[in-house]
């Protein structure tokens, strides 16, 4: 998972995320679209392929790249159990604020008289 958000982590790798989810791309193609050389664009699809959310496949002379939409499913997965756990210690901190403050307005309590 890590090497997944560290690849997430960059807008360009996002975006030829995106762009390679509809197909493959030639990699001088995604090139072409971005204010970068070929080798920069060459390094993030490398970073990409590591993390698993592109495959790149050799046909002739040109390296075609294709998103991995089951990569992206196990970041959302991954993402849906953190939200679960975070939402869960919320709603227990609440509660405990909740307890709280009732057992400080008692009548029962000291420092409230």
């Amino acid at each position: 998972m890590d090497q997944l958000f560290h690849a997430l982590a960059d807008a360009t790798r996002r975006d030829i995320v995106r762009r390679t989810l509809d197909g493959s791309h030639s990699v001088s193609a995604l090139a072409r679209e971005y204010p970068m050389s070929f080798a920069a664009v060459q390094k993030h699809v490398a970073v990409l392929e590591r993390a698993g959310l592109v495959t790149k496949q050799r046909r002739g002379r040109e390296h075609l790249v294709a998103g991995n939409p089951a990569a992206l499913a196990a970041a959302r997965d991954a993402l849906d159990r953190l939200e679960l756990v975070w939402r869960d210690r919320v709603a227990r901190m609440a509660d405990l604020l909740a307890a709280d403050a009732s057992a400080d307005n008692s009548p029962d309590n000291e420092d409230f008289r």
